[in-house]
């Protein structure tokens, strides 16, 4: 088959490789319909995240018709068309049986590795480096999917792949951070990056109660996106500072919740981006939080912080005089996709979101490193990439 594999920093490459078989008795085969690039993919890309092997397939945003089950698999029947939720969970464990599935305990072959970085090992995730397990990716023509008896949402008939791909990550990791926002009538949220998760976090957000949301972001398309299709005011960090005017914006108080939908790529300028921009080459930080110090900085007392934005490892002159002080709160974690994908569909399918807004470009699979260099350079408008094999 074919697939979407990394090879070093900056360079991924379709190449054929042997197609998935079943291994284990709770597997399943899917054949790929839609796969998309998901932000988080290009700190892969850009090789902020380690253990990647020349190699490895790449995607956890996919979805398709199942081909094969495994013996144990009876939720799911061949012909069946299915999205796949990124993270892997065997449905059993502790964390499991709490619905925070991205914390799955059995899931991650390599938890050792992971363990040695985080201090405890988190869920399996397709495609994102033996960190999270090595498993294969859904950027290709076939996928593996593991305890496919927990994961995958089976998709009824008439609705398009564009409406539900976005269920596998995306669509819930807005929702996700959100919801850890607790809005209340009247709220005032605040959302850095007007990326994919920022544009469903702000739209989540009003889904949630929110009456009035703010995207911060340097792309004027993206900000436009943010105004028209999400509802957002917005702010260019490139030409106003954020927190005098996120204070205006709010009678001095500041945003209710913040959320950091950015992660560990973040841009801006000055001394401190500087600073972080040479401790990151030189590995000893591996993230830029600008946007996480900004918004703990212009968050509301006792407010609320949510970040759904990824971060690898370590990262220098966290602001946690300003966070104790003024009683924040912060959620963090991997989504719990599965926990999401029943709730959201419903929406879908009585309208009140459609997912398919934040698409840009729609490509062939054999067209994945060019669409990889236009989404990481911003090239063309690009929001979103749905490639199809």
């Amino acid at each position: 088959m074919k697939a979407n594999c990394w090879i070093s920093t900056g360079k991924v490459r379709v190449d054929r490789v042997p197609d998935p078989g079943i291994l284990n008795a709770r597997d399943a085969i899917v054949r790929i319909t839609s796969t998309a690039i998901c932000g988080s993919d290009l700190h892969l890309y850009n090789g902020f995240m380690p253990t990647m092997h020349s190699g490895d397939i790449l995607g956890h945003e996919f979805m398709g018709e199942v081909v094969e089950v495994g013996p144990k698999v009876k939720n799911l029947s061949v012909g069946d068309r299915v999205v796949v939720p990124f993270p892997i969970a065997c449905g059993g464990c502790l964390q499991c049986e709490r619905q925070m599935y991205s914390l799955c305990e059995n899931s991650n072959p390599n938890a050792w590795m992971a363990e040695k970085l985080f201090g405890h090992s988190a869920a399996g995730i397709f495609g994102y480096s033996h960190l999270t397990g090595g498993f294969a990716g859904g950027q290709a023509e076939y996928a593996r999917v593991p305890y496919a008896d927990v994961g995958p949402i089976k998709i009824p008939d008439g609705l398009t792949d564009d409406q539900v791909l976005f269920l596998s990550d995306i669509l819930p990791t807005g929702y996700m951070a959100a919801e850890a926002c607790e809005i209340k009538p009247g709220d005032v949220v605040a959302v850095w990056g007007c990326g994919p998760v920022g544009q469903f976090a702000i739209k989540s957000a009003y889904l949630l109660g929110a009456e009035r949301v703010i995207g911060i972001d340097r792309f004027r398309y993206r900000l436009r996106i943010a105004r028209d299709r999400a509802g957002a005011e917005t702010i260019n960090y490139e030409d106003q500072d954020v927190y005098e005017n996120l204070l205006e914006m709010t009678g001095g108080r500041g945003p209710d919740a913040v959320i950091d939908a950015v992660g560990l790529e973040a841009h801006g300028s000055g001394a401190t981006y500087a600073f972080d921009r040479i401790k990151q080459a030189m590995m000893s930080e591996t993230g830029r939080p600008i946007a996480l110090r900004e918004a703990i900085m212009a968050c509301r007392n006792g407010g609320i912080v949510s970040v759904p934005g990824v971060f690898g490892g370590l990262i220098d002159k966290f602001p946690m005089g300003s966070f104790m002080n003024r009683a924040l709160t912060m959620k963090t974690g991997q989504t719990h996709v599965q926990r999401y994908m029943k709730p959201l569909l419903d929406r879908i399918q009585k309208g009140e979101i459609d997912p398919s807004f934040i698409i840009t470009h729609r490509l062939p699979l054999d067209r994945a490193p060019e669409a990889y260099q236009m989404f990481c350079d911003k090239q063309d408008e690009c929001l979103k990439v749905v490639l199809k094999p």
